[in-house]
C-alpha cells in the first residue's frame, strides 16, 4: 500500500475516533435518540445520489435495524446515561469477538483457536472494565453500550448472510447509505417517549430542545454526518476496493486508542490506571480476532476476498 493510502487510512481512523468525543457535544444539548434520528435522516438523503446496493429490501431493513438503529440508539443512550466517549469507543468495538460468537451459532462457522482465545481475552477485559469503571460510570450505561456492540455484531452476521446479486467492493458504502432509510422513523418515534430534562416529553419538548441547541451541537451533528459517515465510509470503501481487506481493516484497531486519547485531551475525561490496564486487555483480545494470521502467499488472496464483504460491514458503523 503506497504511503498516500496509508495516510488516508490513518486519516479515516482519526475521523472515526474523533466522532466519539464530538458526539458528546450533540448529546449535551439534544436527546440521544433524536441525535440518532437526525443523523440518519441526513445520511439517508444520499440515496438520491448513490445507487441502491444489489440486495433485496428485507436484507437492507434487517441490516438497518441492527447495524444502525440498534447500534446507535443504544450507544447514544449509554453515552447519555454516563458512559464516557473514550470508553464507549472501546466497549462497542467488542463487536469483533461478539461477531465471532454470533456467527458460530447462526452460520455454524468454526472459529480458529486464536480467535477463540481473542474472544475469551476480550471478555475478561470487558469484565475488568466493568469492575474498574468507578462510580462515575453506571452499570446501566456500560450494559447499554455492550448491547450496542451486540446489535452491531448481529448486523455484521446479517451482512454475511445477505445474498448480494452483484458483489462489488463499493457495496459497503452503498449499504450504509440505503440502510440509513431504516433508523429515522423508529429512533424519532422512540425519542418522543423519552423525557427531555426540564422540558417534559413529546414533540413540543423535542422542538424546544432543537431550538435551544447551540452551534456546538449542530456542528457536532454535521461532523458525524459528513466526516464520520459520508466522507469516512467513502474513503474506507475506496481502500477496500483497491486492496485486500486484511491489509485495510487492521487500521480500525487504532480507533479505540485514538478515541480514548482524544477524549482525554479534548473534553478532559479521566481514566484510572486500572481501567487503562483493563482497556489494554480488551484491545489485545480484539487484535487476536481482527488481525490476519500469516498465510502462505498463494493462500492470501482467497482469504482476503472471502472477508471483503464482512469487513466493509464491520467498518460501516464504527463512528
Amino acid at each position: 500500500m503506497p504511503l498516500r493510502d496509508r495516510l488516508l487510512a490513518v486519516y479515516i481512523v482519526f475521523c472515526w475516533a474523533l466522532s466519539f468525543p464530538v458526539t458528546e457535544g450533540a448529546l449535551s444539548a439534544l436527546p440521544p435518540l433524536l441525535v440518532g434520528g437526525l443523523r440518519f435522516c441526513c445520511v439517508a438523503g444520499c440515496c438520491l445520489f448513490v445507487p441502491r446496493p444489489p440486495l433485496a429490501w428485507r436484507w437492507i431493513v434487517l441490516i438497518g435495524l441492527f447495524s444502525s438503529t440498534g447500534q446507535y440508539g443504544l450507544l447514544y443512550l449509554g453515552m447519555a446515561h454516563g458512559m464516557p466517549s473514550g470508553l464507549a469507543a472501546l466497549v462497542i468495538n467488542a463487536q469483533a469477538p461478539m461477531t465471532i460468537v454470533v456467527a458460530a451459532f447462526v452460520l455454524r462457522e468454526r472459529p480458529t483457536p486464536r480467535r477463540i482465545a481473542g474472544v475469551l481475552i476480550s471478555s475478561l477485559g470487558l469484565l475488568l472494565v466493568g469492575l474498574t469503571r468507578g462510580q462515575a460510570v453506571p452499570w446501566s450505561a456500560l450494559l447499554l453500550v455492550l448491547a450496542a456492540g451486540a446489535s452491531w455484531s448481529i448486523g455484521n452476521v446479517c451482512t454475511r448472510m445477505a445474498p448480494f446479486t452483484k458483489p462489488r467492493p463499493d457495496n459497503g458504502f452503498r449499504l450504509v447509505v440505503w440502510s440509513a432509510l431504516v433508523p429515522p422513523l423508529p429512533l424519532l418515534a422512540l425519542s418522543l417517549t423519552q423525557t427531555v430534562p426540564g422540558r417534559g416529553r413529546g414533540i413540543h419538548a423535542e422542538l424546544a430542545a432543537m431550538a435551544a441547541a447551540g452551534p456546538r451541537a449542530w456542528l457536532a451533528l454535521a461532523y458525524m454526518v459528513v466526516l464520520g459517515t459520508i466522507a469516512g465510509m467513502s474513503a474506507w470503501s475506496s481502500l477496500l476496493s483497491r486492496y485486500p481487506a486484511d491489509r485495510v481493516t487492521p487500521y480500525a484497531l487504532g480507533i479505540p486508542v485514538v478515541a480514548l486519547l482524544a477524549s482525554r485531551v479534548l473534553i478532559g475525561e479521566s481514566l484510572t490506571a486500572a481501567t487503562v490496564g483493563a482497556c489494554a486487555v480488551v484491545l489485545a483480545g480484539i487484535a487476536l480476532v481482527a488481525l490476519p494470521a500469516r498465510r502462505p502467499k498463494e493462500d492470501a488472496e482467497p482469504e482476503a476476498a472471502s472477508v471483503a464483504a464482512p469487513a466493509a460491514a464491520a467498518a460501516e458503523s464504527v463512528a
